[in-house]
């Protein structure tokens, strides 16, 4: 384990308890491994902003894995627009209880995932769907998970009607609270801690 890795070790371990999250260690290392390998990709696919190791645990991870008091026990979730595995793979690693479809349009991140599955050995848990969420039909699951999707509030309406009949677990700002509300969709929200703008708006649709 390098340095990076071990200071994001060490603000797991520091950060999840205020972020009301329980994690044994067995837990925080395949997290590690995960993290190392979103590291080595991401100057070549941009999964994500890049960030000291430490924010990564928090804002990455831990914020990921607030959707598991959402999540019942054997809950089979969409994870729209996947990109980077977030919020999906934090949680899969998190409760092996958990199956998922992660549905990534661009080939170079739906074949990152691929190789993430193999590396966190989730391969019998989840599935990639190379696709734009338009194009398919929604998998047989009860929750849709949505972190960072492109024009996510663009597009909002069209995702609201193809997961008719799921939970939704959304990560957004103010607007998309505002795009909600637009839509006419109930929904309750929780702050993320740390952060005074980011939300995770829950709303069964």
């Amino acid at each position: 384990m390098n340095e990076s890795g071990q200071k994001f070790i060490g603000a797991l371990r520091e950060n999840k308890q205020q972020f009301g999250i329980c994690l044994s260690e067995e837990t925080i290392n395949k997290l590690a491994v995960y993290y190392e390998f979103v590291q080595k990709n991401n100057e070549f696919l941009h999964l994500v902003a890049p960030s000291p190791p430490e924010e990564f645990a928090t804002r990455h991870i831990l914020e990921s894995l607030t959707l598991l008091e959402f999540l019942p026990e054997n809950a089979g979730f969409a994870d729209v627009g996947a990109g980077a595995g977030l919020p999906s793979v934090p949680c899969l690693i998190a409760r092996s209880d958990l199956r998922g479809f992660l549905i990534e349009s661009k080939l170079k991140k739906s074949s990152f995932l691929k190789e993430v599955l193999a590396e966190c050995k989730l391969e019998n848990r989840a599935e990639i769907l190379n696709r734009q969420f338009e194009e398919i039909q929604k998998p047989n699951v009860s929750y849709v998970l949505c972190r960072a999707l492109d024009k996510f509030t663009q597009k909002l309406p069209k995702l609201l009607k193809w997961s008719t009949g799921c939970t939704a677990l959304f990560f957004g700002g103010n607007a998309l609270a505002v795009e909600l509300e637009k839509q006419g969709v109930k929904f309750q929200s929780k702050l993320m801690q740390l952060s005074e703008q980011r939300f995770l708006f829950v709303a069964k649709n």
